[in-house]
Formats: C-alpha cells, sequence, structure tokens
C-alpha cells in the first residue's frame, strides 16, 4: 500500500504541475509516450479550474476580457493549487491575488470587485434557513426589545470598498441596462450580499446601515447596536433598516441575551 500511495501521490504532483513521471512510470508502458499522456491530464485540470474561477467571477472576466481572465487563471492556478475535492471552496484567494497582480493595477476597483463576487459566490451555496419569523418577535416584550440579539442568514455578507462595486456589479447582470457610466470617484460602497429563493442580490446599505448591521452580526444585541449608530447617525431609522433587511432575507432568527 505505501508504493501506491507515493505512486499515487507522484502522479497527483505530475498532473498539477505539468511534471514529467519517474522512470519507473515509463517502463511499466514504454510503447506509450506517457509525456503525453500527462500534458493531457494537466490541461484538462488546468481547463476544469479556469471554468471553476469563471463560474464563480463572470464579473470580472467580463471586465478584463476572455483573454486576460486567461492569462490571469492561469497564473492563479499555478500559485494556487486546488486543495479541495470540491469545487466550490477553489478560488477564495482571488482578490488577494488580483490586488497584487501587476497586469491588472491600472484597474484599480477589480479586486474589491472579485471580493464581492466571492461573496455572491458563497451565498449561492449557503446552506439553507429560515428567515426570520416576525410573528415571533411580536411576542416578545418591549422592555426586553433591547435584549434581543439577531441572527443574519448564513447567505448574508457584506463588502466595503472606497469605489462603487455594488453599482458595477449590477450594471454587468444579465438584463442589466448597457447604457451606463459609473463614475469611480463617486464615494464608497457598502455592498450587502443576501439570497431569496435561490437568486443572490446585491444592495447598497448606507454608512448608517452597514454599521448598524456590523453591530449586529458582531452579536451586539438590539439596543447596543441601534444606539451606537445613533450616536454617529442621529437620522438612522431601525424601522426601515429592519423592513429592508426582512425583504432581502438577511435576519434569520434571534435569541434574547438575558435569557435564562
Amino acid at each position: 500500500m505505501p508504493a501506491l500511495s507515493n505512486d499515487q501521490a507522484d502522479f497527483a504532483r505530475a498532473i498539477v504541475l505539468g511534471l514529467d513521471l519517474s522512470p519507473q512510470a515509463h517502463a511499466v508502458c514504454p510503447k506509450y509516450r506517457v509525456a503525453t499522456a500527462m500534458a493531457v491530464y494537466h490541461n484538462n485540470y488546468r481547463g476544469n479550474l479556469h471554468d471553476t474561477l469563471a463560474s464563480a467571477y463572470p464579473v470580472t472576466e467580463q471586465l478584463v476580457g476572455k483573454d486576460f481572465f486567461r492569462v490571469l487563471t492561469k497564473q492563479f492556478i499555478e500559485q494556487y493549487p486546488s486543495r479541495s475535492g470540491n469545487l466550490h471552496h477553489y478560488g477564495a484567494e482571488m482578490a488577494d491575488f488580483i490586488a497584487d497582480f501587476e497586469p491588472a493595477q491600472s484597474l484599480v476597483y477589480l479586486s474589491d470587485v472579485a471580493a464581492l463576487e466571492w461573496a455572491c459566490h458563497r451565498a449561492y451555496f449557503a446552506e439553507d434557513e429560515a428567515t426570520l419569523d416576525v410573528s415571533g418577535l411580536s411576542k416578545v416584550p418591549a422592555e426586553n426589545y433591547a435584549d434581543l440579539v439577531i441572527h443574519t442568514h448564513p447567505a448574508c455578507h457584506m463588502v466595503r470598498s472606497i469605489y462603487p462595486i455594488a453599482a458595477i456589479w449590477n450594471a454587468h447582470q444579465p438584463g442589466a441596462n448597457s447604457d451606463f457610466h459609473i463614475d469611480l470617484d463617486s464615494g464608497s460602497s457598502n455592498a450587502l450580499v443576501s439570497r431569496k429563493e435561490n437568486t443572490v442580490m446585491v444592495t447598497e446599505l448606507t454608512e448608517a446601515g452597514a454599521t448598524w448591521l456590523q453591530s449586529i452580526r458582531s452579536g451586539a444585541p438590539l439596543g447596543e447596536a441601534t444606539s451606537g449608530v445613533l450616536e454617529r447617525y442621529p437620522d438612522f431609522n431601525l424601522n426601515t433598516a429592519l423592513l429592508n433587511l426582512l425583504e432581502q432575507g438577511v435576519l434569520a432568527d434571534f435569541t434574547l441575551e438575558n435569557m435564562p
């Protein structure tokens, strides 16, 4: 068994790295060009990973073009080989990779767009979970509202950027108006990723809304999160924020901080 395991490990490394097999492998099939077969395996491996990345980062591919994206993914794959049998996990490092990828430096917003796309990818494959039952909230005495700890759905993510990444993402979705103009100097973006009925959505949050949601997601009870936001943003409207998040399926359930 150890010899078989070593052979399998050598075979896997050869496929991933595009290396030749050991002389013993050539001796097994002297009439067959092992190098040719390994090249086929290696190209299939890279092709599958490229297609996986293209599926996870369709907007990034649209922004740079298919040829550039293929060059980008080729180098990404060389630096980050697949380490899981589940390809849905592959590509998590793309945003950081793009930030350091010299040919992409002129597209200053691209790494943040990639971070948003990975959040969308994670949202799509997140576990199913029931959203908040409003009728359950009505059973909580008003004096206990401040102690509510509201939990968010597993598909909920927030990506903050100095660039309008939510607008960029939405402008590149199927059915979007092709006649658009996005001002990169228009200000920061608080992109909220959510999923409703198997559809991933990206919407904008105000600074107040993003700060409140971030506090809620960190586990702060409702009273603490709300009072903290109101100190900085007196115009924050809690009812409006709750209704918007409920509509988007962001809120999952709740507990009481001091529940016995």
